[in-house]
């Protein structure tokens, strides 16, 4: 076992320490989760091609490098975890970094919405991917005390972002046109994440925080294990995982691409108090994340789980039986709160089940499932409105999903065997 007084951080005891690097991969997936202002984006990229450029443009081209991005996200995350461990979370998060910046950077030159899928869904959607679960991972090994609200507080970034980074899109978009936003965003986000990523590290082996003891699992806990990948995909509790994960992103996805329209077309609120509420359920987005990792960590990822899709159940019901402009404050503050608490149950819950010696490319397989729920989330969304003509068709969908996720977590969200 290693020796805790020996591990420094900062100058400081690793236990206090540690924090500091929390806040570093916080601020790291401020950056990353600007793909959540994409919105903000959408209407002044369609009147740049179609006015400056004389290009014929439809909504479902300008959307699409959102969906492009969340899908090649989705792909690098179990394809770059064998990497961390093996060029360090410094190297891993800069080359994510520099590749997340030069996207957005190229964004801004692209003379057709065609090179947005590359430049922006692709390349930049794969730098996120490659750097997003570093600060994860490094918080996961720092935290095996505390996993679920340090993970959260690291992920919290990336739900917050759009908090930020919309308004000062906005801001930017109005000041300087939107292809010099793409280029300063991308700039400022080669520098700021690369010097965020230089002091990241994990501890020495077998570091533990002083006066914690892993063999003494929590009351009602078993034994954690350590399963590695292929060991992992064997085993129910993969699967039930899977399945909560995806379910919980699809419905939570669907409500994010719907958000703005439901306000504006279905309840007629004002375009600009429209946008304002996307921040303000920004906020539930992002504090959801530590808010679920503790109560993964304090319950039992089973019971956080359930209580999710129960929530997104109510939120569901009083959409589509009770519209109106205060029950969509509510139900969308849930339902971006749940998304959130996803993207901390998840991570806290593969390490709680499966260990961290592989914990890399365990949570990379599990994170397919975001990238599934973004592929179908928003396409099931439209679909439905198109076949219902109204967006509030979507939420007698979202309430059976819930019910679905509810069963599959009673029945299959349970740790599995000890090997």
């Amino acid at each position: 076992m290693g020796d805790s007084s020996t591990e420094k951080i900062f100058g400081m005891e690793a236990e206090k320490g540690r924090w500091i690097l929390v806040i570093l991969g916080m601020i790291i997936n401020l950056c990353l989760g600007s793909v959540y202002s994409w919105s903000v984006f959408v209407k002044p990229l369609t009147a740049y091609f179609t006015g400056t450029l004389g290009q014929s443009v439809t909504a479902s081209e300008i959307l699409l490098p959102f969906s492009v991005f969340l899908a090649f996200f989705a792909i690098a995350m179990p394809l770059t975890g064998k990497f961390i461990d093996q060029l360090g979370p410094r190297t891993v998060t800069i080359i994510g970094g520099i590749l997340t910046g030069l996207g957005w950077l190229l964004s801004s030159f692209a003379g057709s919405v065609q090179w947005l899928y590359l430049f922006y869904g692709i390349i930049a959607g794969v730098g996120v991917g490659i750097a997003y679960g570093v600060p994860v991972v490094v918080a996961a090994r720092w935290f095996p005390d505390r996993r679920g609200l340090a993970v959260g507080l690291t992920v919290l970034g990336f739900g917050f972002s759009a908090f930020f980074t919309a308004n000062i899109a906005g801001y930017l978009i109005g000041a300087s046109g939107v292809m010099n936003t793409f280029r300063i965003f991308g700039l400022v986000f080669i520098v700021m994440i690369v010097l965020l990523a230089l002091p990241l590290r994990f501890p020495a082996p077998g570091w533990v925080p002083e006066g914690w003891t892993p063999s003494s699992p929590k009351p009602g806990e078993q034994k954690k294990c350590e399963l590695t990948r292929s060991q992992m995909v064997k085993s129910s509790s993969f699967y039930g995982l899977w399945a909560c994960f995806f379910i919980g992103c699809l419905a939570g996805l669907m409500a994010i691409s719907i958000a703005s329209p439901v306000a504006t077309e279905v309840l007629k609120v004002e375009a600009g108090l429209a946008t304002l509420l996307i921040g303000f359920f920004a906020i539930f987005n992002g504090g959801g994340r530590p808010v679920f990792g503790e109560l993964t960590d304090r319950l039992t990822p089973q019971k956080t789980a359930m209580i999710s899709f129960v929530l997104i159940a109510i939120a569901s019901l009083l959409m589509w039986l009770m519209p109106s402009v205060p029950v969509y404050i509510i139900a969308f503050a849930m339902l971006w709160g749940c998304l959130g608490g996803w993207l901390a149950i998840a991570p806290t819950t593969c390490g709680s089940f499966f260990g961290t010696c592989d914990y890399p490319r365990n949570y990379g397989v599990v994170f397919l499932a975001y990238g599934a729920g973004g592929i179908f989330g928003p396409q099931l969304a439209g679909f439905i409105k198109t076949s219902t003509g109204s967006y509030l068709g979507v939420f007698p969908y979202v309430l059976v999903l819930a019910i679905i996720g509810l069963i599959v977590a009673f029945a299959l969200l349970k740790p599995p065997k000890a090997q």
